[in-house]
């Protein structure tokens, strides 16, 4: 039996996948990220890290996305194998 463990999305590495669970905070910020296509059920991957860790990009719904460390710490993410 494989355990699941929920993730912020900044704590993914390159090339790990994970699907959305949750969009945490609320106004605009959230909504923002919403309207980028992190709604719950997402699958993405992180496509690469800037040296520093800021920002992240992201492979989602056939297109990359970046975000600052700060929004993919409001991501609730579940960690996918592969």
């Amino acid at each position: 039996m494989t355990e699941v463990i929920n993730k912020t999305l900044n704590m993914l590495e390159t090339g790990q996948k994970a699907r959305v669970i949750q969009v945490k905070g609320g106004g605009s910020s959230r909504k923002r990220l919403l309207d980028m296509g992190m709604v719950p059920g997402t699958v993405l991957s992180v496509s690469k890290k800037a040296p520093l860790g800021d920002p992240v990009d992201f492979k989602l719904k056939g297109y990359n996305l970046s975000l600052r460390k700060k929004e993919a710490e409001m991501i609730i993410v579940e960690q996918m194998e592969g």
